[in-house]
């Protein structure tokens, strides 16, 4: 999943790509680079982020939607608002990436009713307040009952098992031990039965492990996605999509999946 900010804000890429013009160039290229999936979003969700009213959050990603609704791949669209995930799937989108897992008002009614697929992630808390010192007895344990719960609440809404995948939600509201160790036992979220997406790619874990700021964390993330898809994931969120491929294809080869 190749990741398209179409925000001022954002963490690693904020206002490069805020023109819709840049925004869909850049889709296209990452289509070019081999993204299986694209992912378009107008509100950031980095830890501190402020909220968009929705209307600004639409005005940004309308226009790149639109001109991205005949590529070869499914778009996603991440937002935790309801009015924008029937606008965005009125609009062709093919799955909605929640960090807040459906619990907004009218967000479960929104992506029952139109048969796209949907992302639930764990978050604890808000953007804002995420990582205002994050606790957990057992972070695998609470993050997978809390996945555990969305689904079943998703299902009983009416979104069949079969549309339905889970992130973790690396870095939103986890410390870095949080976050290593998710990712350490990532596969005992293989057993909530629903594909797994991991998202770690350029963000604050890997610049704690490595030292590196933000723009200089290639290697990083490319070995973070390496170690999730060994760990169970069947997708992964990514801003650097041919180097993340180039490295897939490696370990297909030595695994003999190519």
């Amino acid at each position: 999943m190749a990741v398209v900010n179409v925000t001022p804000d954002s963490f690693s890429d904020g206002g490069e790509f805020l023109d819709p013009e840049r925004a869909i160039a850049h889709a296209q290229r990452l289509i070019e680079e081999g993204a299986d999936l694209l992912e378009v979003g107008g509100e950031s969700t980095r830890p501190g982020a402020q909220a968009v009213e929705a209307a600004e959050e639409w005005r940004r990603i309308e226009p790149v939607l639109r001109a991205l609704r005949e590529v070869k791949v499914p778009v996603a669209v991440d937002t935790m608002k309801a009015e924008v995930m029937s606008a965005a799937l009125d609009t062709g989108a093919s799955m909605i990436n929640d960090v807040n897992a459906l619990r907004s008002s009218g967000a479960l009614a929104a992506v029952c009713a139109s048969g796209a697929a949907v992302c639930l992630m764990h978050m604890l808390g808000t953007p804002r307040t995420m990582q205002v010192a994050p606790y957990y007895d057992d972070v695998v344990a609470v993050v997978r009952a809390f996945l555990r719960e969305r689904i079943a609440a998703a299902e009983a809404g009416g979104i069949a098992r079969a549309r339905i995948v889970a992130d973790p939600g690396f870095g939103f509201g986890k410390t870095v031990a949080h976050n290593l160790e998710l990712l350490r036992r990532l596969p005992e979220m293989r057993e909530l039965g629903v594909p797994l997406m991991a998202g770690l790619s350029r963000k604050s874990v890997l610049g704690a492990v490595t030292g590196r700021p933000v723009g200089e964390r290639l290697a990083a993330s490319v070995a973070a996605a390496l170690l999730a898809v060994e760990r169970g994931a069947r997708i992964v969120r990514v801003h650097d999509v041919a180097a993340t491929r180039d490295a897939l294809a490696v370990l297909a080869a030595v695994k003999g999946t190519s």
